[in-house]
């Protein structure tokens, strides 16, 4: 009687533990961009108002999800990094745009951005 039970208990185990592994995986784990205070940010790409990809050193491409909606973020031309402090751009930065203070929640490495489909007409 007590077998079947421990099986059917090391079986619920292994199972949850595989769950839990895979969602690990699944999500990129949060990186910095080295010397962003220095200017090793060489490109950035608005992706909509809550994210923006970075392009760093070595043409490494990192995706930074916001905490909130920046308003302007896909209108602008220019931004500037905020660092708090360190050289490092990470998911205690901040990005400024127009005077707005945008705070950065996560900072992942990416592949490059989508391309933009060409406009017809």
């Amino acid at each position: 009687m007590k077998k079947p039970l421990l099986l059917a208990l090391a079986g619920a185990l292994f199972a949850s533990a595989g769950t839990a592994g895979t969602a690990a995986t699944q999500g990129s784990p949060e990186v910095r961009i080295p010397f962003a205070s220095h200017g090793s940010i060489d490109n950035w790409q608005a992706d909509g108002r809550d994210a923006l990809y970075l392009q760093g050193m070595g043409r490494q491409w990192y995706h930074a999800t916001l905490m909130a909606p920046c308003q302007d973020l896909p209108f602008a031309n220019a931004i500037g990094f905020d660092t708090r402090g360190t050289s490092d751009f990470d998911r205690f930065s901040t990005i400024i745009v127009r005077g707005q203070r945008c705070p950065v929640k996560s900072v992942v490495k990416s592949g490059p951005p989508p391309k933009k489909a060409p406009k017809h007409g």
